[in-house]
């Protein structure tokens, strides 16, 4: 059922990054010399939609199989080939944008091969036949719980997108710092985002039995200081040594100062993301898709965007300021699951069965 509906998605993905690449450019405002190549770039990687798609995919029923250690595995397969496509086609070949695209896109690629063999090679619980794979129960199921998600989603990465168009008003140093910096910040963001969905697989998993509940709380809170004792040591480096992180990519200093003023912003969300998404998987756990839609949106087009947009027209604008909207707005978002969390225990939202 996944796959269909995914390959819908990917095939509708695919005409839009290949039509409206152009368009897509001009609307992020990127600078008027990086038109053609970031137009460049969204072509590639919409040619290679299906591979990332399907890369996501395998992935996410590897994980529902019990699995996390094959993903991790994918995950290293990519990063791997991706570096080394960098190494080759932007520094070797000068491929500048092109080169990045295809190195993403090949490493994608690359890794779904590795996913699909260690999957036929797998005892699955079932078995795959031709006929499975249509519009059935199990899509209308998938939609009514995933919808929620891939659409808060959806939004985010629009408003990233907006506040890339908020940060190239600032230039193409600016730009191009912001860029350097959302490289790190993605790196950062790599461990709170697999926590909580080790969370949500969880507590999905054991929620339903009363004598598991004390094994519940245990392993949530244990998820939780792992997460934020990992942000706090995330946000020592970052704040500290972010110059010699945005170094990594670039040699020129402007960039590199550019990329580390939004860093020195940006900093404290390595720790606060690291709450926030441990409460979005407990609430994933439960089902509560819906909430979690509704409190990104809230947190996301009311406060970051907002506060974002606010800082990139002041006339001392900096990427120091703009970068702090994003902890800020995940405060925000804590604050707000911590209230929907009460709401939920007192109005009994948390069903637990005997065994």
């Amino acid at each position: 059922g996944s796959v269909v509906v995914f390959a819908v998605i990917s095939a509708v993905l695919f005409v839009i990054m290949i039509v409206f690449s152009r368009p897509i450019a001009v609307l992020m405002q990127a600078p008027e010399e990086a038109v053609s190549l970031t137009s460049v770039y969204v072509k590639i990687c919409g040619s290679g939609i299906f591979f990332i798609v399907a890369y996501n995919v395998l992935s996410a029923i590897f994980r529902g199989l019990g699995d996390s250690k094959s993903p991790l595995i994918f995950v290293a397969v990519a990063c791997v080939i991706n570096i080394a496509g960098d190494l080759i086609l932007v520094a070797g070949f000068r491929m500048d944008a092109a080169g990045a695209a295809i190195a993403t896109v090949a490493a994608q690629a690359v890794s779904v091969v590795f996913a699909l063999w260690m999957l036929m090679k797998k005892k699955l619980p079932f078995k795959i036949t031709k006929a499975d794979f249509k519009v059935n129960s199990h899509c209308k199921r998938a939609l009514k719980i995933g919808l929620p998600l891939a659409l808060q989603e959806c939004l985010t990465q629009i408003s990233f997108l907006a506040l890339c168009a908020f940060v190239n008003r600032l230039g193409l140093e600016a730009s191009s710092g912001y860029g350097v910096a959302c490289k790190i910040v993605n790196f950062a963001m790599l461990i709170p985002s697999s926590l909580m969905q080790s969370m949500a697989s969880f507590v999905s998993q054991k929620r339903w039995s009363r004598k598991r509940k004390k094994e519940l709380k245990t392993r949530c809170l244990l998820e939780l200081g792992v997460g934020v004792l990992i942000g706090v040591v995330v946000f020592a480096l970052v704040l500290l040594k972010g110059d010699l992180l945005t170094g990594i990519f670039t040699t020129d200093t402007d960039v590199i100062q550019k990329g580390y003023d939004y860093l020195k912003g940006f900093a404290l969300e390595t720790i606060v993301t690291a709450i926030l998404f441990s409460m979005i998987g407990y609430f994933n756990g439960h089902d509560q898709t819906m909430w979690v839609m509704a409190q990104g949106l809230i947190q996301t087009l009311l406060i970051r965007l907002p506060l974002a947009y606010y800082m990139s027209i002041q006339p001392n604008a900096s990427l120091t300021n703009i970068g702090f909207a994003a902890p800020v707005a995940t405060i925000f978002g804590i604050i707000l699951n911590i209230g929907f969390f009460v709401w939920m225990n007192k109005s009994q939202k948390v069903y637990l069965k005997k065994e």
